[in-house]
């Protein structure tokens, strides 16, 4: 059944209207009035429904019922990911969301080739929340991932961490598999450097304010690959590849 997110209040016994995405959505699909479908605003639950009426620029569903099921992992984890070349970035945003990440941190490194900054910036992000959303369509979730500003890498990692930031780096010691399997699942942020990695003047600015580094074993892995993978081994460590899960603390 085709699931759509519609940012608007939803109750069971109302007909609401679809926004402008949905309904070019509807008519590449070429629903028709009846056809059953399915509705999230992001705030939780999925909405059952029916279209009641479409043409080329309006369409309306009436709301039939409410299921509560959620597919988040049992804890939250943030990607801080230094920019990568291309479109690397969209192939990551929208593989993270179908494993579960709760927010997605761009960062500008001193090796991302990529350069953003004022509306070009601003553009990529609004692309990015879009990419969010068309992966929570696609993978189930009724909760989106939030995608942040894009943030210069020395000023924000300066910041105080709200969760514990694990820095990825082939430098490390500790596998971060071997350190989940010690550790109970937790909030996390999860730090990965662009092409070529952080330098090691920024890995030592990570260390000294307070993040822990870890590999990802014997295997020098991709920028886009690298995150994934570590999220991929958090859910099957700590839960959450089960068929539903509940809400995340955040």
């Amino acid at each position: 059944m085709p699931r759509f997110y519609c940012p608007l209040p939803l109750a069971v016994g109302t007909t609401v209207d679809l926004p402008e995405t949905v309904v070019r959505h509807l008519q590449v699909l070429r629903m028709a009035p009846g056809d059953p479908l399915k509705l999230f605003n992001g705030q939780g639950g999925c909405w059952r429904a029916a279209l009641a009426f479409l043409d080329k620029k309006r369409a309306q569903a009436s709301v039939t019922g409410f299921d509560e099921r959620e597919a988040e992992l049992p804890f939250a984890v943030t990607l801080a990911q230094g920019l990568p070349e291309g479109t690397k970035m969209d192939w990551i945003v929208e593989k993270a969301v179908e494993l579960g990440v709760a927010a997605v941190q761009p960062l500008a490194a001193q090796r991302s080739v990529v350069k953003l900054a004022g509306e070009r910036a601003d553009k990529r992000i609004a692309h990015w929340q879009a990419v969010v959303v068309a992966a929570s369509e696609q993978c189930g979730r009724n909760r989106l991932a939030r995608v942040a500003p894009l943030a210069q890498y020395g000023q924000w990692i300066a910041q105080p961490a709200a969760q514990p930031r694990i820095l990825l780096s082939p430098r490390a010691s500790q596998s971060l598999p071997a350190w989940a399997a010690a550790n109970q699942p937790q909030d996390v942020c999860i730090v990965i450097g662009p092409e070529g990695g952080f330098s090691e003047q920024e890995e030592d600015l990570a260390v000294a304010g307070g993040a822990l580094m870890l590999s990802m074993g014997p295997r020098v892995l991709r920028t886009e690959t690298a995150g994934l993978a570590a999220l991929a081994a958090l859910a099957a460590l700590w839960g959450g590849m089960s068929s539903a899960t509940g809400t995340p603390g955040r």
